[in-house]
């Protein structure tokens, strides 16, 4: 059992002294009115009955304290048949007695708490919720009207046709309803179903007029019940079926609204990495054209026709291979390499290891942190670095980048575009790994620093 809060404490310990103190004052009382003391027989049933009825009025709250609350507040409860249950087993020992008005208002105001803590939880109301709210009402209602003196065919109302017409609107809205949505001829499958169910809550208001000796209200009853389970209950369950249908429709059409915009902005930020990329590996081609004979120019060409090749073939993926994705990064940084390959004052350090396991990834997520560092970390004047470290650990991909900051050359095409590369990023990162991924960048003077941390995905 979880360990009870403050709050809850407190209200357990208030109730407890609430019941005994209220036993202690009912048991003095007849004490001292010397109930039937000549009848001891029925002097030891009075007792009998005292203490029976506040064992079921605090058993009836421990259950909704320990039990309804747990599996209500919770979420979706796994047995929401129990929670009926226990709201008809408390509203059944009130009718019949075993539980005094006062308590009954009491327990229908910790039922009705715990409906309004549920829905916090769940916006969409499940059978549990609803008859929890809709028994607390009944019962705060009839508890009340029992303590102003109501007439006795009130009495007889509340203690007969309205239990039957929350089951029965509960069967309605939660099971034949569901059942029948999307069938032909859904308006006289309904209403057969209906007469059905009405005759059935007929026969049950017959064992319960039987029951409570009740026979001399036959004349208003049944007519009554009639009304209220073949016209009102059924109706009403229609208009609340058909508002929480229209809500759901409304929630459904506004989360495919916002999915669609997010669809719509990874793709545009995937058209904008792309020619990114290819920007600057023709760079970085150019500049060794320069520099070098064909041979390196070759090879160069080589590493961008695999570049170019995994982003026809693989980036228009929804997710690609980690190690797909290792071995586009490990191309780029060999474009590079082929560039700074003359200048001794630049270090590149590369620490990249393989996934020991089939791992999946957002294409192109790794590459513009490193494209980012060889662009504003590579100066062909001055000393500068790179240092690049990647590997997997449990499901979780582990990135740092650093590099010394350089201003980009006046001859630089790519000076005047920077930083779209990592703002891309960042938004990709924030729409496919949502509370799964952590990225931080610091920079100072002299070095510009990036890890990132992602949960991956493992092939089904």
């Amino acid at each position: 059992m979880t360990k009870l809060n403050e709050s809850a404490r407190v209200e357990l310990i208030a109730f407890t002294a609430i019941a005994i103190v209220a036993f202690l004052f009912n048991a003095f009382e007849a004490v001292n009115e010397h109930i039937s003391i000549q009848n001891h027989v029925f002097y030891e049933r009075f007792w009998i009955h005292l203490l029976f009825t506040y064992v079921i009025t605090c058993l009836s709250y421990f259950i909704l304290f320990f039990y309804v609350s747990a599996e209500t507040i919770g979420g979706a409860p796994k047995s929401p048949n129990a929670i009926i249950l226990v709201s008809l087993f408390i509203e059944i020992c009130f009718i019949v007695g075993l539980i005094n008005p006062y308590f009954a208002m009491i327990l229908a105001i910790k039922m009705m708490t715990i409906y309004v803590l549920s829905i916090k939880k769940q916006e969409k109301q499940n059978v549990a919720q609803d008859a929890l709210l809709l028994f607390s009402l009944a019962l705060f209602v009839h508890g009340v009207s029992v303590v102003v003196n109501y007439n006795i065919e009130i009495a007889q109302i509340l203690s007969t046709i309205l239990p039957i017409a929350i089951l029965h609107y509960l069967y309605i809205l939660h099971v034949i309803l569901p059942n029948l949505n999307g069938k032909r001829r859904l308006f006289w499958k309904f209403l057969g179903r209906i007469v059905l169910t009405t005759l059935a809550c007929q026969l049950l208001l017959a064992l319960m007029m039987l029951a409570f000796d009740i026979n001399d209200a036959v004349n208003y009853l049944i007519p009554l019940n009639t009304g209220a389970q073949l016209i009102a209950v059924p109706l009403i369950s229609f208009i609340v079926y058909k508002g929480r249908m229209r809500r759901d429709l409304e929630e459904i059409r506004a989360l495919k609204t916002e999915l669609g915009k997010s669809d719509a902005n990874l793709n545009f930020l995937k058209s904008q990495i792309n020619p990114h990329f290819l920007f600057n590996a023709l760079n970085t081609l150019y500049g060794t054209a320069l520099q070098e004979n064909a041979e390196r120019t070759g090879e160069g060409i080589q590493k961008l026709g695999d570049m170019m090749r995994f982003m026809l073939e693989e980036n228009v993926a929804d997710k690609t291979l980690l190690a797909t994705d290792i071995n586009y990064l490990k191309n780029y940084i060999s474009l590079q390499k082929l560039r700074i390959a003359t200048s001794p004052n630049i270090n590149i350090e590369t620490d990249i290891e393989e996934p020991a396991e089939q791992y999946l990834i957002a294409p192109m997520m790794l590459l513009p942190f490193v494209e980012n560092a060889f662009k504003h970390g590579i100066s062909l004047n001055t000393p500068s670095h790179v240092k690049l470290t990647l590997q997997t650990k449990d499901g979780q991909l582990f990135l740092d980048v650093s590099n010394s900051i350089n201003k980009a050359s006046e001859t630089d095409p790519e000076r005047l575009h920077g930083g779209i590369g990592l703002q891309n990023v960042k938004q990709r990162l924030s729409l496919l790994y949502p509370n799964k991924h952590e990225l931080i960048i610091r920079e100072n003077a002299k070095e510009f620093f990036v890890h990132l941390t992602i949960e991956l995905s493992g092939i089904d």
